[in-house]
């Protein structure tokens, strides 16, 4: 089931996301459910304080299939890189971010198994995007130079002016 996408200013975007103490049948549920609104979106990443859940749950796709998180640790981050990053709680606003460019996460995955991620460039980002959302941080929170927030029509939005 495709779910709601709240829009920041939301409060619920600036919570600290409580931990999950067991992936239950409803937290497979809401895996399941997030990767189809990531999906429909589209996106290629989404926590789950962005569909009114304030649950330390994630889902990302860089186009090589999707994967859940629960309780995401970030455990070592290195290197730098800067993406041009979007949120889908921020419709049409983008800017460039500044990261780690490798990163080691850990979590459980959709069974409950403890699982470790060591990975770099784009999924190293989304990867860092989506666990900044568990902690109450918006990726606008990163941007070093506010002049460089730009904000571009969202595709539909341009098909529309079109008709």
């Amino acid at each position: 089931m495709v779910l709601k996408i709240i829009k920041f200013p939301n409060p619920i975007l600036r919570k600290k996301a409580k931990l999950v103490k067991k992936v239950t049948p409803v937290i497979i549920q809401l895996i399941d459910d997030m990767i189809e609104t990531m999906h429909a979106a589209p996106g290629v990443g989404l926590a789950a304080p962005q569909v009114k859940k304030s649950i330390q749950v994630i889902v990302v796709d860089p186009g090589s299939g999707a994967i859940a998180l629960v309780n995401p640790k970030l455990l070592e981050s290195s290197g730098c890189q800067i993406f041009t990053e979007g949120c889908l709680c921020l419709p049409g606003v983008e800017a460039p971010v500044e990261r780690a460019s490798h990163v080691k996460v850990k979590g459980l995955d959709r069974d409950g198994e403890e699982i470790t991620i060591t990975t770099d460039g784009f999924l190293a980002t989304i990867l860092q995007h989506e666990i900044d959302h568990l902690e109450g941080i918006v990726f606008i929170d990163r941007v070093k130079d506010p002049s460089l927030i730009k904000y571009v029509k969202p595709a539909k939005e341009k098909k529309e002016e079109l008709l």
